[in-house]
């Protein structure tokens, strides 16, 4: 590693990015969420879901668009669109954004705006309906972010990891 990298740039994800989008999903879901330990529950859910066989499938489906953060040294960051998931609040949105991750260590640098603004082109340029998300709501500074960029409350609902629950803030872009 070289330390701090020059600033990232903004490209389509490519099969050959899998295992570090892998990696890198599984770095920031732990560090977020995974705050007294890690158990066997939340082990197994991680690596089972981030893959770079699941990543691989979402490059080949036309419903998703993955857009990297790319600095000298790899990826900084992505976001993950999904077309196609109706809203859990109801609306007529279709499309999610289904993951936007940004290293810990590069926040404060705007990647994660830099990633938004272009996933939010995306659903332009394709057409798709302004997104919506779900926030843990625990996460006071994602949804705080979401809510600074034009992201509004629409209502609750759960995430779930077998028979566990986790409640979710609904998100929903204003407009494209």
């Amino acid at each position: 590693m070289t330390g701090l990298s020059p600033p990232a740039a903004i490209r389509p994800a490519g099969m050959e990015d899998c295992s570090s989008l892998a990696a890198l999903s599984i770095e920031i879901w732990a560090s977020t969420y995974l705050h007294y330990g890690i158990s066997a529950h939340f082990a197994d859910y991680v690596l089972a879901y981030y893959t770079p066989a699941r990543f691989a499938e979402a490059l080949q489906n036309p419903a998703e668009g993955l857009l990297v953060s790319q600095n000298l040294d790899g990826i900084d960051g992505y976001i993950r669109v999904t077309h196609g998931r109706p809203s859990p609040a109801g609306g007529a949105s279709c499309t999610e954004i289904s993951t936007l991750y940004v290293q810990p260590r590069h926040h404060g640098r705007s990647i994660g705006r830099h990633l938004l603004q272009a996933g939010l082109q995306l659903c332009r340029s394709n057409g798709w309906d302004a997104p919506w998300l779900a926030s843990n709501s625990e996460n006071s500074r994602a949804i705080s972010f979401y809510l600074r960029n034009g992201f509004e409350h629409a209502g609750l609902t759960s995430f779930r990891i077998s028979e566990a629950e986790y409640a979710n803030d609904v998100l929903q872009y204003s407009s494209l």
